[in-house]
This record gives structure tokens, C-alpha cells and sequence, in this order.
């Protein structure tokens, strides 16, 4: 075999919204731990307080928040599953504007309508995901039967956990994010698809 035929393996930055936002909320968990908890508070947990710049900065903050690593780990696997998909499908900017538009609703949510709620964590952000990666393959007059299936499972489940559990505020933040899924995968398709960015 020639000496020039060797391929290099090399590690590749593939997703960079994807990979960067685990990263963060990796780093977010462990300065929360040096903190004890207090950065998490201050800047990555959404509540109601009066209106000031780091409240508003939670409503974005709040999804890289976790509260511990079990927590982290159960987000990411899937994060960083459907993150690559949804990177290469409708780029990068796009993604992380799907992910700033799911974060902002979900903390309204539970700022307008639970107040004495504290919320953290990237589930409602894989919900939209979970949403919007069954909306890959939405074109005009179609609608995927995987993409309702998929609703109906998951946001049905949810639905369900939320009339038969106590603790229901997480089983919104999951049906928040799958309805801001299902209206960006919408909206994606109606402007023609593809957004590379």
C-alpha cells in the first residue's frame, strides 16, 4: 500500500450548535457545583421576579441549566442525537433560533402561569427537537404519518402524565416545546425548506 494512501482520521466539529450548547450546559453544571447552586440561580433557572436584564437573560439561560448530571446526561443523549439532523437540514443559525424561540416561550410559560415554579433544563428544547426532526420530510400538502405518530406518542403521553401525576410542570415545559416543534417545522416548510446558515 502506498504512503500516500493513508487517510488521516481527524475529529470533526459536525454539529457546532449542537456540540457548543452541550458543551456549555456541561460547563453551566459543573460552575454550578462550585457555586453551590448559586449560579444556576442567578442565570440558568427561569422564575417569576421583576423585570431586569438578568430575568431576561434566564428566559434564554434556563435550558442550559441542569440539576444534576443524571439530568444533563438524560437531555444530551438525545440532544446530541437529533442536533447533527437538524444542524445539516436547516443549518445552524436556524437551529439555534429554533432553540432560542422554544427557550423564551417555555420560560414565559412558567413565569406567566406557574410563579412559584423555578424550571431548568433542555427537555422542552428535545421535545421541539423530537418534533421537528419528524417534520424533516413535511412538504406542502403532505404531512409525514412518522411526524404524527410521533405527536401523538409523545405529547399524548405527556398529556396523560399530566393529568395522573402530581408534578406536571415538566410534562408542560415536554408539550410546550412539541407545540413550538410542530409550528417551526411548519413554518420551515411553508418558506421552502432548506436554510442553510
Amino acid at each position: 500500500m502506498a504512503e500516500g494512501s493513508k487517510k488521516k482520521l481527524v475529529f470533526s466539529y459536525n454539529a457546532p450548535v449542537t456540540l457548543t450548547f452541550a458543551l456549555v450546559a456541561l460547563i453551566v453544571l459543573i460552575l454550578a457545583r462550585v457555586t453551590a447552586g448559586q449560579s444556576t440561580r442567578l442565570l440558568f433557572s427561569v422564575y417569576r421576579s421583576r423585570i431586569s436584564f438578568f430575568g431576561v437573560l434566564r428566559l434564554f439561560g434556563h435550558v442550559l441549566g441542569h440539576s444534576n448530571f443524571e439530568h444533563y446526561a438524560g437531555n444530551m443523549m438525545l440532544f446530541l442525537l437529533l442536533g447533527p439532523i437538524l444542524e445539516n437540514r436547516y443549518g445552524s443559525s436556524t437551529f439555534l433560533e429554533a432553540i432560542g424561540i422554544t427557550a423564551v416561550i417555555s420560560g414565559l410559560v412558567t413565569v406567566i402561569f406557574f410563579p412559584n415554579v423555578v424550571l431548568l433544563g433542555a427537555s422542552g428544547v428535545v421535545f421541539m427537537m423530537i418534533v421537528l426532526v419528524s417534520a424533516v420530510d413535511l412538504k406542502k400538502g403532505e404531512i409525514p404519518i412518522t411526524m404524527i405518530l410521533i405527536i401523538v406518542i409523545y405529547l399524548g403521553s405527556e398529556i396523560w402524565n399530566m393529568i395522573t401525576v402530581k408534578d406536571n410542570i415538566s410534562q408542560l415545559t415536554h408539550i410546550v416545546g412539541g407545540v413550538c416543534g410542530a409550528g417551526i417545522g411548519g413554518l420551515l416548510s411553508s418558506a421552502g425548506g432548506k436554510s442553510k446558515g
